[in-house]
């Protein structure tokens, strides 16, 4: 039986952008149930008390989102006991690797060179397009575990930002939930107590100057244009969303109708 649990945040000490996205509203007039479908940032510095709070959420699967590059960055994630993890990274390991380098490294000219201009925002654009289009297969399997056995479930990233935000959106779509309500629900990372710090190596001087950080909020912000570009990308190669779950994702009615009975009151 599903544990119901408050709709009120708990206070993490090192799990950021965790939330129960329960409380939902579906286009039908329901809402999606407590207690089943969470997303967080990674659990790699989870301490023993946000530990014990996971481990009190009944939780019988964590979706990691994170590839080879991001895993070495943080580490694992912490093991709960009982409870399954599986690792299905979103993006490409060299890609990870290219960009915490530059993230952690780039000096002020390298930053320019690759953010400035609009640079950044046509990156994270990019990405989210790549990620509805080229990585199917994995979400296909996240929607089709969801439908079987696998709630609760808590799904992340490195951030919680942008792999688990697409994730968790294709998963409220494919319930019904209204489309205000997912963009409202993937810019709630950007709360200030959510978001991802941004660590820089160097003089703290020279390393988090108003122009550094203004390059790199556009990959760090979690920006409606982004989602609306996965949207985007899923009306022009599938059509629309039904043929994307049917054809894309090989979702057949019948496992999205357990879905919904999985994850909708």
């Amino acid at each position: 039986m599903t544990q119901q649990v408050p709709s009120t945040e708990p206070e993490l000490a090192a799990v950021r952008n965790f939330r129960d996205v329960g409380g939902l509203p579906t286009v039908d007039g329901r809402r999606v149930r407590h207690g089943v479908l969470f997303r967080s940032g990674h659990l790699a510095h989870a301490t023993a008390e946000d530990a014990v709070f996971l481990g009190s959420l009944g939780l019988h699967t964590i979706f990691d989102f994170r590839n080879a590059a991001d895993q070495k960055l943080e580490g694992p994630d912490v093991e709960l006991p009982g409870v399954r993890n599986v690792n299905l990274p979103l993006s490409d390991p060299a890609d990870g690797a290219e960009f915490w380098k530059m993230v952690r490294n780039g000096d002020l000219d390298q930053l320019r060179s690759i953010l400035a201009d609009g640079k950044g925002v046509a990156r994270m654009v990019a990405s989210y397009r790549a990620i509805v289009t080229q990585r199917t297969a994995e979400h296909s399997r996240v929607l089709h575990a969801l439908a079987e056995d696998s709630v609760p479930a808590l799904m992340h990233c490195a951030a919680g930002k942008d792999r688990a935000g697409i994730s968790i959106a294709v998963t409220l779509l494919a319930v019904g939930v209204e489309r205000e309500a997912v963009i409202a629900d993937y810019l709630e990372s950007n709360a200030k107590h959510r978001r991802y710090k941004v660590r820089r190596a160097g003089n703290p001087d020279t390393a988090y100057t108003p122009e550094v950080m203004e390059l790199l909020s556009p990959l760090f912000d979690a920006r409606a244009e982004y989602l609306s570009a996965a949207f985007e990308a899923i009306e022009e190669t599938w059509g629309g969303l039904d043929t994307y779950f049917e054809q894309g994702l090989r979702l057949t009615p019948a496992a999205r109708e357990r879905l919904r009975e999985r994850l909708v009151d």
